[in-house]
């Protein structure tokens, strides 16, 4: 297994077809243009490859907060639905401490639907810990 930045549009496809599991309201024209737009704003995907095959997908940024100071936000996490529990998840978040580590930030943060309870499971056994409750309103007027 490999870790991998999608930067190309050939990439973006092939990350892409992994992503829709996890955002199937798109398309992939769609799902690329969404994150060409993001990626003029600094967000990144990295990706675990295995013999060609795309395994898992994180989007991500790196940004300054006065709370976390220098950190990682993973956006965006999924793994294959072939691939799960088959260390894939596990690796990509062992590369993004490392990463996180190389590039000087102190903190990686992450976001799950409550209804997630096998990624909750998952996200603290890799020593994640639930350090707030998200709030959002999605229908301003």
């Amino acid at each position: 297994m490999e870790v991998h930045l999608a930067t190309t549009a050939s990439e973006l496809e092939k990350v892409g077809t992994v992503l829709l599991q996890l955002r199937p309201q798109y398309d992939m024209e769609s799902l690329v243009a969404q994150i060409q737009r993001q990626q003029a704003e600094g967000y990144q995907l990295a990706y675990v490859e295995d013999a060609g095959r795309v395994l898992c997908v994180a989007g991500f940024v790196v940004a300054q907060k006065l709370a976390w100071g220098r950190h990682i936000y993973i956006d965006d996490l999924v793994t294959d639905a072939s691939y799960r529990s088959t260390g894939a998840g596990k690796y990509l978040l062992n590369w993004f401490k490392d990463y996180a580590r190389e590039i000087g930030c102190g903190q990686i943060h992450l976001d799950s639907g409550v209804q997630r309870f096998a990624a909750h499971r998952f996200y603290q056994r890799e020593g994640f810990a639930i350090a707030s409750h998200h709030f959002s309103l999605t229908e301003l007027n």
